[in-house]
This record gives structure tokens, sequence and C-alpha cells, in this order.
């Protein structure tokens, strides 16, 4: 697959303006230090050190900043309760690296006495210039040198004293931040990533995971300091299978997908809740993410329309559907007698926004306004009763409840633009099942979406899928998640200019994710505060 531009202007869309191939301009934010996130860390540890070392199992939480645990990476600090936890794990792993089981794997040479520094430099060089993404420098190697060499003679052991070398490594800040703040360069007239950055940049971005061998060749012989040699690289991450598992981290934090490991329910209520829905109902998601962007490179609207989905036994009874599989998932396809297509018939979009008793109107339309189309609700004020009534006879569906709810003026702002929404979605129940009725009332699931009227699930679906702000806000969403921050007005044009090329290319995914990394504001960073 190749990187689209902008060939086949006349036709397609809105004109450009502006040269297509021109780069745009781009005023970036400040640089900060992004710490790794949990998968991150972890994945990084595993491709480092394989998969033979047991990983920590308690680590500093992430935070979610905008939506995003990307972005909280770079604005949260590493509380006194991590630091432990880093540290833990850190000597837990030194300790397996040099212990006699795994010993020949990551200290090739044979000390010749108890403190033995050249050998204790080879192996810390050797794993240091994979832990920290780049060549360690002669300090950094001398400091755990030194530190292996003291506690060795300390302990009377070579090894015994290396492992404390190692984990000075595993702890230190270029290991456990992604420390992407570039360089000036007066022929460009920004602070520049080195290529080495870049590398991590794009790894952690296509595969969240650290640079491999490939990648961080590349970078010592400054290959990415080039567009063409930068897009090269990333379109091999792309065809390898480990951009499947960047892309479902990307969609993850994008649709909130890990709070799905936290899903509650009342089980008197919805006799089909168990522990495995939320991590199956994620997994359906997922799944058809991957068939989108892997298996057919197809339009990125089509994950708001697509009849087919993957489900297994337990999500195909929900559904009311054969199973497809005897054991895990199989594919299936929805007819429009199914009620359901698409993102928003899936039981991760349906069951997380909604309440532990009942469907709620309000939470997914606030999450289609802001997860799918980058609008803001704003908060309800702290004085206000924000509470639906109880379901009565006069007033037996959500429907009729969020009309007597809106009689309130200052309920009704607000609620006016999220309710008309999640009405269309009324037909599935908080565990996200199909039903016709509602304490024996016919459920009505019209509704509209700034001005565009539809007369059911189905229908919003599709009014979804056409809004103007659905393709803009998935390509500010994924710079916001690759660039580790909110975008703001200084990138603008970059993302608009990206946008456009994506539409030329027929908003396949892949293409958004190489105009991402051929970006300006992928490269240019601001100075550090």
């Amino acid at each position: 697959m190749k990187l689209v531009l902008a060939w086949a202007l006349v036709g397609c869309g809105e004109p450009i303006e502006r040269d297509p191939l021109a780069e745009p301009a781009v005023v970036p934010p400040a640089a900060t230090l992004r710490r790794l996130t949990q998968e991150q860390y972890l994945n990084s540890l595993q491709d480092i050190l394989g998969d033979q070392v047991l990983l920590p199992t308690s680590i500093e939480p992430d935070t979610e900043v905008d939506g995003l645990y990307s972005i909280g990476a770079s604005q949260t600090a590493v509380s006194s309760w991590g630091v432990e936890k880093y540290e833990d794990a850190a000597y837990d792993l030194a300790e397996q690296v040099v212990g006699e089981d795994l010993r020949a794997e990551f200290v090739a040479c044979e000390p010749t006495d108890t403190v033995d520094d050249a050998c204790a430099s080879e192996v810390l060089s050797s794993l240091g210039n994979q832990l920290f993404r780049r060549p360690v420098t002669d300090a950094e190697l001398a400091r755990v040198v030194d530190l292996s060499a003291a506690a060795a003679e300390t302990l009377g052991d070579f090894h015994e004293g290396l492992a404390f070398g190692v984990a000075g490594l595993l702890m230190a800040p270029p290991f456990l931040y992604r420390q992407e703040l570039g360089t000036w360069s007066d022929d460009e007239g920004q602070y520049v990533l080195s290529s080495h950055e870049l590398a991590s940049r794009l790894s952690y971005f296509l595969w969240n995971t650290t640079p491999d061998a490939a990648l961080l060749a590349a970078a010592a012989a400054d290959e990415l300091s080039t567009r063409e040699g930068l897009l090269a690289q990333a379109e091999r991450l792309l065809a390898d299978d480990r951009a499947r598992e960047g892309v479902r981290t990307l969609f993850s934090e994008m649709l909130g997908l890990y709070e799905l490991d936290q899903l509650t329910k009342d089980t008197t209520l919805f006799p089909h809740m168990s522990e495995a829905i939320g991590p199956a109902a994620r997994e359906e998601t997922l799944l058809a993410v991957d068939a989108l962007v892997f298996d057919d490179d197809g339009d990125y609207r089509e994950l708001l329309t697509s009849t087919r989905s993957f489900v297994d036994h337990k999500l195909a009874s929900m559904y009311a559907v054969r199973a497809p599989e005897r054991e895990g998932f199989g594919e299936i396809v929805f007819t429009e007698d199914d009620g359901r297509r698409g993102l928003l018939g899936h039981i991760s979009f349906l069951a997380l926004n909604a309440h532990a008793v009942s469907s709620s109107a309000t939470l997914r339309g606030k999450a289609i306004r802001e997860k799918l189309l980058c609008q803001t609700i704003p908060l309800p004020p702290t004085d206000v009763d924000a509470s639906i009534p109880e379901a009565s006879e006069d007033a037996p569906t959500l429907r009729d409840r969020v009309a007597v709810h809106l009689e309130d003026p200052s309920c009704a702002g607000c609620h006016n633009l999220t309710d008309p929404i999640g009405l269309g979605l009324e037909n599935y129940d908080s565990l996200g099942m199909w039903r016709l009725t509602e304490n024996d009332a016919t459920i009505d699931p019209s509704g509209e979406l700034d001005g565009t009227a539809f007369a059911d699930a189905w229908e919003l679906a599709a009014v979804v899928a056409e809004h103007d702000d659905l393709t803009p806000c998935m390509a500010d969403t994924t710079f916001a998640y690759a660039l580790g921050h909110s975008t703001v007005n200084g990138e603008d044009e970059a993302i608009d200019h990206a946008w456009r090329l994506w539409e030329l290319g027929g908003y396949s995914v892949q293409q958004l994710l190489l105009q991402v990394v051929t970006s300006p504001a992928f490269r240019y960073v601001g100075a550090v505060e």
C-alpha cells in the first residue's frame, strides 16, 4: 500500500485551494515528556526481554485526559506509590535477566573477576540501547557500570551486582518516558525531532511498543530525517501484524473500551450480565475495526454502517443470532430485521453508555457527539437536578420521561443536544439487548441529529456516518493520540491538510495513519517550557 497523494483532485470533494503537495505551516505547542502507558511499558519489556520474562502486574495506572490515555501520559506525574512499583518491577526483572535461567540470553561475556567493568559495560550498553530507544551516552553507561561494580564488590558476586545496573536502566527516565523533545533547526525554523525520536514516536503510534531493530537501524543511519525515509518505515510497520495491536489501542482509547473491564449492570434486571460480557463486547468491536482497517482497508465511515460483526456464543445469544463458531469469535451479518448495524449497534457502545439499571438517551447522545463528532457538551450546573423522573402510567417510556424533564429550561439547553440522538437507540436496553417495548408501551426510536431526521437506529447509523464532523473528528483524534496532546490552533492547517488528502484516499484508516506520520505536525515540536 502506498500513500495516496493528490493525484485526483478534479471531481473529488471540495477543491484544495493551495498546492496539495506543499507542506502546511504548523506551530506546535511546547514539547513534553510522555510517560509510557501501562500497555506501552509492558509491551516494550516483552519485546526487549522476551516472552519468558514474568512481567509486573501492578504499576502506575494510566490517567485519561481529554478522552485519551496518550494525552494523560504527557500531563500527569508519577505518584510516590508508582515510583515504588516501578522500583519493585525493575529489581524483579533485573534478577530474572541475570538469573541462571535467562543469563545466557543477556550476558554474552564471561566475567574475569567479581568486578569486571568491561563485561558489565558490554551487557548494559546493549540492553540500554534497546531500553532507551537510542544509543546510551558515555555518562549514562558509566553511571550504571559504576553502580554494578559497587554492588558486586559489596555482594561478592558479579551477576548479583550486574542486577543493580540493569535495574538502574529499567528505572531510568529515558526508558520510562518518551523523550521526544527535538533540537532547533535554523534551516527549518522549528524544533525538529531526531531520527531516534521519530523512531520512538512512530513505533508507539503504529505498534504501541518500542522500535524494533530495523527501525533503530534506520534511525542510526538518519533515514527518518527525510519524508521518504519516514514514509518507508511507516509503511513497513503498517504491513506488520503488530500494527493491528496499535490500531486496537487507538480505537480502545477513542471509544473508552477499556472501561468495559469494569462494566456493571443489575443482574436481577439483566440476567445475561456476567464478568465475561465486557471483555467479549470490547473484542467484538475491535475485531470489527481490525477487519475494516486491515482486511478490507475500507472506508472509516463503514464502521457505523457495516452489517458485519464478530461474536462468540455469549454475544450471539444476546443478539438472538446463531453462534458462528463452536469456540471463540466468528463472523455474522445482521439484517435490517435485526435492527442493528455498525458501532452504534454493538453492546460495547450501548452498554458503556447507559446506567446500571436503565438505558440513557443522554449518555448515548453525548457519546456520539463527543467521541465520534468531537463536539463538547457542557456539564450541568451544580444546582440543577439532572435526574429523569421515574416511569409512571402517564410516562412509561424514556421518551415520555425526557419530555417531562425538558420542561425545565435549565435542562433543555444541553439535553436537546443529546437526547434526540440517544432516543434513537431506545430499542436497546441498558445492556444493549433488543426490545420493542418499555413498561408495556411501544418505543418510538425516531429522532434527529443536527437537522437530519431518522426513523430508528438503523437510519441513525447512516446519519452519523454522513455527518460533516465525523471524519474531521477522527483525523483530529488520531493526531492527538499520535502527538500526546490535544491539538491546538497552530496545528489546524496541518490537520486540515491531512484530512483533505485522507478524503481523497477514500477515508482508509491506514491512509490516515500515513498522513499523520508524514505531516509536519508529527516531526516538529515546540520549545520546552
